[in-house]
């Protein structure tokens, strides 16, 4: 299939796709999965911070509350980070969670150009943070929002290219299963026991990128994937760029200095929405994503150090 066929192909594909992809969404803030080993006592964990000083599509009370909820649940203090990033305020918590961030320019128009979500101060606090020791969960979803973050995550040795990850052949949500490999055995998946094991997770769209060989895979692309990457958010024409996906990652995750990160690209999967006027239930809450909220669970165990 050329390129252009493909496009044509994913453009069909788009059209025809349930209508909860586009449509306007709520948190689902009654969405409560069973946590069966607590971290904390309530109120006893580390402080988790989510940021919403740049732009972000998600947040603590928005998008992400169901996000919040669940590690409340679990036992952390989550709390919104506002502002600039500044190493005295960081230093407040243990975890900082950056949800697709946004230049301002951006934040009422998805096209190039796709300047950086955080000034370049911010980026050396931030990388000098996680190396004294912080922990830092970094979501950046398709165009624009891989953009906002690429400067950010080149400088921990992740390749974002600014696009969509695309499957050719099948359509709707992507699933990584620990079967079929692209769901790698991990300690993000094996959890602190067999109960807190994850075996298929799902994702939304989102993008691919490239992870550095120190770092370790959680979602990989298999051979169906391209990536589109256009100059507006999801309009695909002849001049839009295109390349093979294969073998890229959609989250991964490393050490650095006596810091970690965790790099994931896609959003949607640890959000629990309800769309549409029917009040369609996608992301975490969604009937074949049950183990996605454990993923989440692990995430935060591992950059804790209480998963190792």
């Amino acid at each position: 299939m050329t390129p252009y066929l493909k496009i044509r192909f994913i453009l069909l594909l788009l059209i025809s796709a349930p209508g909860y992809l586009f449509s306007q969404q709520i948190a689902d803030t009654t969405y409560a999965p069973d946590i069966q080993h607590p971290a904390y006592h309530p109120g006893e964990g580390p402080v988790v911070f989510i940021d919403e000083g740049h732009h972000n599509f998600h947040t603590m009370n928005g998008r992400y509350r169901p996000f919040a909820l669940l590690l409340e649940r679990d036992g952390y203090v989550v709390m919104p980070y506002e502002g600039e990033f500044r190493k005295r305020a960081l230093n407040k918590g243990k975890i900082l969670v950056i949800s697709n961030a946004l230049n301002e320019v951006n934040s009422a128009g998805w096209y190039l150009p796709t300047p950086s979500a955080f000034t370049a101060s911010e980026i050396g606090i931030l990388k000098t943070w996680v190396k004294e020791g912080g922990s830092l969960f970094l979501i950046a979803d398709h165009m624009p929002l891989a953009g906002a973050a690429q400067d950010l995550a080149a400088q921990f040795g992740f390749g974002f290219t600014n696009g969509f990850a695309i499957d050719t052949v099948d359509q709707g949500p992507d699933y990584f299963s620990i079967q079929d490999g692209t769901l790698t055995e991990s300690t993000l998946t094996m959890g602190r026991d067999s109960s807190e094991t994850v075996s298929q997770v799902v994702s939304f769209t989102g993008q691919g990128f490239r992870i550095p060989k120190c770092a370790t895979p959680v979602l990989t692309l298999n051979s169906n994937f391209i990536n589109l990457v256009p100059d507006t958010a999801w309009i695909f024409d002849q001049s839009t760029r295109i390349h093979d996906l294969g073998g890229w990652s959609q989250g991964a995750f490393k050490t650095y200095g006596k810091g970690k990160i965790v790099v994931f690209g896609e959003a949607a999967m640890f959000s629990a929405q309800l769309a549409g006027p029917n009040q369609v239930r996608a992301g975490m809450n969604s009937d074949f994503a049950e183990e996605n909220h454990q993923l989440l669970l692990n995430i935060i165990h591992w950059l804790d150090g209480k998963l190792d």
